[in-house]
């Protein structure tokens, strides 16, 4: 975790007494349900929580200090709450194992993490809906390997975002279920020392489904399918941030990220604006996606359990989540306040002479009564003309002065094959079908 990518809440969740708090109320719930049952004294899960009442300090210097020399986290934090409640807590962790706190635990901390995730989708799902409408209607050029293609709205390509923003949220939800399964059964998985109730138990008070076949670990494709999300997410921000990055290019200038008072660009040159956000989300996501692979890897351990996968979740959990949450609350911030360029737009519109309207021309042709190879044939040859002139000629004056398209289309006809509003015609029914 680096700060400077790192927001309070979600950090929190990551802090080495954060993960201690919860370690201890999976042993203590399981005490009071064992005191239930009567494999435990009643009294143990009630001095648990008597002391855990008076708001304890974790004392995490004085933990890892039990750990040097026991070499064992689970048993240095059983030792170091013993000395602080007594002789009752010799009941803890009765028939359990060390991976029934661990992997509890970490699903605990997914899934506050996937909480946060989802608070920050909806924000930018917000952004990105609030100016989607405020721009519904303003006419852009849209390209196809990175060349003018046909007009488009920018409020539509920002309908595209939200729509695909919103297929990751839900995307997030499911994954959310999937790894929220709590595993209290002991070694090697069999409830042969402790009871399937205790795993209930604490799976209620946690918030959590019970884990239906846990060997001695929770199954890790989980894990997998979580940090593949994660990584979805993460694609779905860099492909919106490079559309920025690649608006924001001097030669097309049609939005840019919002520049503050005394903000500067380069420490060389007075007058650059840099679209240092967006390409700063495009290395952050490359970091969340470096975090699936390796938890696709930790799926594959050996028979009933083993700790390969442990040491990858230690970084990949904080890091892949921290920076996520991160990425997403900057790209709120640049969406919230980017600076579109209607004018902007428009001029780079008409840039090129009305090739944007060569297709319209093509139809036209083949409806009336022209093959499909001559027609393409006829506006291609006025097209290049355009092309090559660098936008200086128009195809629409050139198209009309053709006489095999003029003998077959009047004037006017070609001439309302130029018109903008055409290609925005179905706006508001993919405005409906995104945003209801």
């Amino acid at each position: 975790m680096v700060p400077r990518y790192a927001r309070p809440a979600m950090t929190a969740i990551w802090e080495p007494e954060a993960r201690y708090r919860i370690w201890f109320e999976i042993e203590a719930h399981a005490a009071v349900k064992m005191g239930e049952m009567g494999t435990v004294p009643p009294s143990a899960g009630k001095a648990l929580w008597d002391w855990w009442a008076t708001n304890p300090r974790i004392d995490v210097a004085a933990i890892d200090a039990i750990e040097a020399v026991t070499k064992h986290d689970v048993i240095a934090f059983l030792d170091w709450v013993a000395q602080q409640v007594g002789p009752e807590a010799r009941f803890m962790h009765q028939g359990m194992t060390s991976s029934d706190v661990l992997d509890t635990t970490l699903n605990v901390q997914l899934v506050k993490a996937a909480d946060i995730l989802l608070a920050d989708l909806d924000a930018l799902l917000a952004a990105l809906e609030r100016r989607a409408q405020e721009h519904k209607y303003t006419p852009t050029i849209g390209r196809s390997h990175g060349i003018h293609a046909e007009p488009v709205t920018f409020g539509l390509k920002l309908a595209q975002a939200y729509a695909e923003f919103e297929r990751c949220r839900k995307r997030l939800v499911a994954a959310r279920e999937d790894v929220a399964t709590c595993a209290i059964s002991g070694a090697v998985g069999t409830f042969a020392n402790t009871d399937p109730a205790v795993e209930q138990y604490v799976a209620d008070k946690l918030g959590l489904a019970v884990e239906p076949v846990s060997t001695q670990v929770i199954p890790r494709d989980r894990h997998a399918m979580f940090f593949a999300v994660l990584g979805v997410i993460a694609s779905a921000i860099e492909r919106l941030a490079i559309e920025v990055r690649h608006l924001q290019r001097t030669e097309v200038l049609e939005a840019e990220e919002y520049f503050s008072p005394g903000q500067k660009g380069s420490s060389a040159m007075p007058h650059k604006r840099n679209p240092v956000l967006t390409e700063n989300l495009t290395g952050l996501a490359r970091v969340v996606r470096s975090a699936v692979v390796p938890a696709m890897e930790n799926v594959a351990l050996w028979h009933e359990r083993d700790i390969s996968h442990s040491s990858v979740e230690r970084f990949i959990g904080p890091d892949a989540t921290i920076t996520l949450d991160f990425a997403l609350a900057r790209l709120t911030g640049v969406i919230d306040k980017l600076l579109i360029y209607p004018a902007r737009m428009q001029k780079n519109l008409d840039r090129m002479g009305g090739l944007v309207h060569s297709q319209r021309v093509l139809l036209a042709l083949t409806q009336a009564g022209l093959s499909r190879d001559e027609s393409y044939r006829l506006v291609q040859r006025n097209a290049m003309k355009v092309w090559e002139s660098d936008g200086e000629l128009s195809l629409l004056e050139l198209l009309k002065a053709d006489p095999e398209v003029s003998a077959a289309l009047p004037a006017a006809v070609i001439g309302d094959k130029f018109n903008l509003d055409y290609h925005f015609k179905h706006v508001d029914t993919i405005f409906a079908r995104v945003f209801g």
